[in-house]
């Protein structure tokens, strides 16, 4: 394409809010599923990761996730500061390199803050300010290289339209590292830990779901028949998996508004790498199955007795690799990108598994890692002393209720 289209553009503009309202959005997800001494700490994990994050892109993370290719595992320093970033079209599209640049950005900065959920109500807070700057320099943005800025999964042909892989797997699975290096809250097992305000969880999830349609839709990078796909397909998975959650919890007891609105994140999780693959039928499916993955998913780590705080892990990482590999069962040409298994290509699905495992063990590893450091120099979580206060007074002064 040569020029800028103005209506691409102002689609790409709007998608842009739309992902940056889904952190603070995320913020009220994950801070109506905490106790009320720890709602504005959880609340401000998502907030402040606008602020570092956006900072870190400008600063370096867009050229390590998008400049020149080296050796297909890291961007190059071609763009940093945003240096040779201006407001001409960028190639191949419509839309101003800049304005490219800044609606990556609400991805980089969404993810991390993803991670949040598992660690809540017990880590020290500059300890997350640490971990979030080093997690995006370290594995989200090497991770986007690889998918999207013409790394080694672009050139293996595996497909992510909106971020399964490079978004909600590293999150979850990078989380679960987390979970495994933090000592438990204090009575987890034998207390009853109990959500102190749904309705702020209803409504974030309400704002992620609207938000998604910038996440998912927005990511055709032009205002087209494929950004109205992805925009169908999305709520059409969220709208199965609520309903199957739904069905799932009630056959277990009755029928929970917190499972209902988890089950439509499930849902919206998976569709985001086939957003712009497959057919409407298909995201049902893909909606449909997320529910009961995650679901048990959930069971299977409360019998393990992990306390990875608001399921993270079952919720991103194991949604989001349901979606990436049913990409390659359910692609097809005739919408976009290439033929999956189901189409006559098993090529396709071999290479979703390929990518699927390489993020996992990458993410999971180098987070790990990231802990035991962290662990070592100041300790990841506050003392029981200042967790039985609360993390609103002991981390922050403050608090959110009178």
């Amino acid at each position: 394409m040569d020029g800028i289209n103005s209506g691409d553009t102002a689609w790409i503009i709007v998608a842009t809010a739309l992902v940056l309202m889904m952190t603070p959005a995320l913020g009220f997800f994950y801070g109506g599923m905490v106790r009320r001494k720890n709602i504005l700490s959880t609340l401000n994990l998502s907030f402040i990761t606008i602020g570092l994050i956006s900072i870190q892109w400008v600063v370096i993370g867009y050229t390590l996730a998008f400049g020149t290719s080296v050796a297909g595992l890291v961007g190059g320093l071609d763009y940093i500061g945003l240096s040779n970033v201006g407001t001409e079209a960028l190639e191949g599209l419509s839309i101003p390199h800049l304005l490219f640049a800044a609606f990556q950005m609400t991805f980089a900065i969404i993810t991390p803050a993803l991670i949040s959920g598992t660690f809540v109500e017990r880590i020290r807070f500059k300890v997350y300010l640490v971990f979030a700057v080093l997690w995006a320099t370290l594995v989200y943005d090497p991770v986007c290289h690889w998918a999207w800025g013409g790394g080694i999964f672009a050139r293996w042909g595996a497909l992510d339209f909106a971020g399964g892989t490079v978004v909600h797997i590293t999150a979850g699975f990078s989380a679960l590292a987390f979970a495994t290096a933090i000592r438990k809250r204090k009575g987890f097992g034998q207390v009853a830990i109990e959500p102190h305000n749904i309705a702020f969880t209803v409504l974030g999830a309400g704002l992620l779901w609207v938000g998604w349609f910038g996440f998912n839709g927005g990511s055709a990078l032009a205002a087209d028949g494929l950004a109205v796909q992805a925009i169908v397909n999305t709520n059409t998975a969220a709208a199965a998996a609520a309903v199957v959650w739904m069905f799932l919890s009630w056959r277990d007891n009755k029928p929970s508004v917190l499972g209902i609105v988890t089950g439509a994140i499930v849902g919206l999780v998976a569709i985001t790498p086939a957003a712009g693959f497959v057919t409407p039928m298909a995201a049902l499916l893909i909606g449909a199955i997320a529910a009961p993955v995650s679901y048990y998913s959930i069971d299977f780590r409360e019998k393990k007795g992990l306390d990875e705080s608001l399921d993270v892990w079952a919720c991103h990482g194991m949604a989001g690799t349901w979606g990436a590999l049913a990409t390659g069962l359910f692609a097809t040409a005739a919408v976009g990108g290439t033929d999956g298994l189901f189409y006559g290509n098993p090529t396709q699905f071999g290479i979703q598994i390929m990518t699927v495992i390489v993020t996992i063990v990458y993410s999971y590893a180098i987070t790990f890692i990231l802990t035991k450091i962290l662990d070592a120099v100041w300790g990841l979580a506050v003392t029981e002393q200042e967790e039985e206060i609360g993390l609103d007074i002991s981390e922050h002064g403050e608090r959110a209720y009178a």
